[in-house]
């Protein structure tokens, strides 16, 4: 369950992304957490849409890994900027060192590079949930190493 200091912060979040070149809405927009519509893929990651439509254009979601998920090795083509509202994350590039990988705990800030080579964890034993902006419309391009 997201609690109301998530809430602020993802509030928060949408004033930086607007204001960082995303277009206002013409009227205020409130998503309480139980208003969120998720939509879970086969891998278990779930994406509540908040603005945009991320196949087609930017956007920003809610999203929500399983604890332990460890993605695969792969890019984006779009710059992606997220802030974690619950659990712990890491993202490390593929071919960084492996003790530059830094635990990020509810609050943290990430930013990931269009075309940068990345794995995800969520390494809490609870899921986490992000708040996410991607610049450029959603992709998943897998990368063998």
């Amino acid at each position: 369950m997201i609690d109301s200091n998530i809430l602020k912060l993802g509030f928060v979040l949408v004033v930086a992304s607007v204001s960082a070149g995303a277009q206002a809405a013409e009227t205020i927009a409130n998503t309480p957490p139980q208003a969120l519509e998720w939509a879970v893929t086969e891998e278990g990651v779930a994406f509540a849409p908040l603005v945009g439509e991320r196949f087609v254009e930017p956007y920003m979601a809610m999203v929500r890994l399983p604890a332990g998920l460890v993605s695969p090795a792969h890019v984006k083509t779009a710059n992606m900027f997220g802030v974690i509202v619950a659990g712990t994350m890491t993202h490390v590039a593929v071919d960084a060192d492996p003790s530059t990988e830094v635990e990020l705990p509810m609050g943290s800030f990430y930013r990931i590079p269009a075309g940068v080579a990345h794995v995800s964890k969520c390494i809490s034993a609870t899921e986490c949930v992000t708040f996410l902006y991607q610049d450029g419309k959603f992709d998943f391009l897998p990368v063998t190493e």
